[in-house]
Order: C-alpha cells, then structure tokens, then sequence
C-alpha cells in the first residue's frame, strides 16, 4: 500500500509538472524578440497584406489568450503544431532528428558512466594515494570544461590539424555508402561529437563516484568484511561499489534526460543533424511551434527521468519510500 501511495504521489508530482511547463513554455516563446512571419519572408517585396495573411493563417493574429486556447487544443490532440520554418508538423520535424540525438548520446554516456564509475571507485578505494590525486585532478579538470569549449578543442586538435577525423557532419556528402560501410562512416563522423559529451560527462561522474566509496568505506559492513578476511577486489566488487552506486544510480537517469537538452551545443559545434543542432536553426529562425514543441520535449524527458529514477531507487533501497532512508 505504501508503495502504491508512493507511486501515485510522484505520478502527481510529475504531471503537475508537466502542466506547468506547458504554459512556461508558451509565455517564454512569446515574450522572445522577433516577428517570426517577418523571419520566414524577408525579401522586402512581399506586402504588408501578404504577411497579415500568413499571420491568420498561423493564428499570430489573435490575443495571447486566443493563441493559448489554441496551443492547449492542440497539445491535448497530440498535435505539437506547424513549423514556420520547416512548413511541416512539428511533431514529423522533431521525429526526423530524435533517433541522431539518441544515437550519441546514448552512446556519449555508456562510455562516461563506465569510465566514470572505474576511474572514481578506484580513486575512491585508494583516497589519499598518488592515483587518487591524479585521477581527482583529471576529474575537476574535464568537468571544469563546457562542452563547446571542449568541442571546439577536439575539432581543431584531430580534426583540422590530424585531419583524423571529419569536420562536421553524420555521413559523407555524396559517398554513397550502404550497410556496414554506411554505419562505419556514423560511427566515424560520431567520434568527436560523443567524446566533446564524454570527456564533460566522466569527470561528473567520477567526482560523484569517489565522493560515494570514500563515504562507504567508513561503513561498519566493510570493517566486517575485511575482519572475515575477505581479498580487497571481492570487498570492492561486492560489498564497498555496489552500495556506493545508488547516488550514481540517481545521477544517470537524469543526466540522460538532460543531456538530451544539453547535447545543443555539441551539436552545433559538429554539425550533427540532430534535436540540438534543430533548437540552433529553430531560434535563428524564431519558428515558435517548433521551438515550443522542442522545449516540452526536453522538460518533459527530464520530468520523466526523475519519475523513472525514483521507481528504480525504491527497489534499490527500499527505505526511500517509507521515509526511513532520512530518519
């Protein structure tokens, strides 16, 4: 029963949420500088009465409130608008780029939580030693860095001075490529894009990682296991990494939902066709639908995250629930 109390009081939550977000995501759009109509014809020959017929057309004729009564219709019948700029449903614009922007950084935080959670429970189980020191300097280094800065940094490094790895980009102009030759070439042009997400990414992780084993170690039930005379690698594989990984737990579901938002400024820098590169081309272009469409998908998928990650931490330590975790 009090699980189910608890479920219900974080679906609540959630879609309380969500609603205010809806709105916060149509006033923000609003308030932005700009004519959008102006935006998608700016040959200075088109009339005056040709741009007021564009704006009936979109509904930018009506008052705030009329464009919201329209905007909260429409969410409801799943319909995220019509893009200005694409002159497409925005629904079918942001289905075109999800899956590029899934792609990396799925695979941008499989590799830094991986290296992550080596790199910190190693520098955690030797706090105060020299691969410690090292190994927490590397980590306030690279997380100390934006991920443009360290994009840019990539590019320039193995991209314009190795020639190593393509400038920008998912595939090859004009290659051709099919099958296995295609996917190689993705994965190709994939490297420094994940890599600018990772090297941000990892050091998070680790810093969080060490912080939670250097914490565990304390822990009586470690005490107890080296008085058993267990070898080191069986109390830090079974005992000291898999009670310090809750807080990682936590960490990562988020993070996915964030750095699907975040993944903007990688993006960017590459040229990866994907959500982050459309928010840039969506803002330049001040197309509010797809703006608005893009942002609830954002909030959205963090909102979510943080309701997944809270159903996956009840069945790790089951005290979140009761209220006994914090007593």
């Amino acid at each position: 029963m009090k699980t189910l109390q608890f479920i219900l009081k974080k679906l609540t939550g959630a879609l309380i949420t969500i609603v205010a977000i809806a709105i916060a995501n149509f006033a923000i759009f609003r308030i932005a500088p700009g004519d959008p109509i102006r935006m998608m014809f700016k040959d200075p020959r088109v009339s005056t009465e040709q741009l007021q017929a564009m704006r009936v057309k979109f509904g930018l004729d009506k008052s705030i409130g009329g464009q919201f009564i329209d905007y909260v219709k429409q969410l409801l019948h799943g319909n995220l608008g019509f893009s200005f700029w694409q002159k497409r449903p925005v629904a079918d614009v942001i289905g075109d780029r999800i899956g590029q922007t899934l792609i990396l950084v799925v695979t941008a935080l499989v590799i830094a939580t991986t290296l992550g959670i080596i790199l910190g429970a190693i520098s955690g189980w030797r706090n105060g030693s020299k691969t410690d020191r090292t190994i927490l300097s590397l980590s306030l280094v690279l997380y100390s860095i934006p991920t443009f800065a360290m994009g840019i940094l990539l590019l320039l490094v193995f991209g314009f001075i190795l020639l190593l790895f393509p400038l920008g980009g998912i595939t090859t102009p004009a290659s051709g490529f099919t099958g296995f030759m295609y996917l190689k070439d993705v994965l190709w042009h994939m490297v420094l894009p994940a890599f600018s997400i990772v090297l941000w990414y990892v050091g998070e992780y680790i810093l969080l990682t060490r912080s939670s084993m250097v914490e565990v170690m304390d822990q009586d039930y470690i005490v107890t296991a080296r008085s058993k005379g267990l070898r080191e690698s069986v109390i830090l594989r079974k005992h000291a990494l898999r009670n310090a990984l809750l807080p990682v737990v936590t960490l990562s579901g988020v993070n996915f939902a964030f750095a699907i938002a975040g993944v903007i400024e990688a993006e960017t820098v590459f040229s990866w066709p994907g959500i982050g590169r459309l928010t840039y081309d969506a803002v330049m272009k001040r197309d509010y639908p797809l703006l608005q469409g893009i942002f609830l998908l954002f909030a959205v998928s963090v909102v979510v995250a943080n309701f997944i990650v809270d159903l996956i931490y009840t069945r790790i330590d089951p005290r979140i629930k009761t209220g006994a975790a914090h007593e």
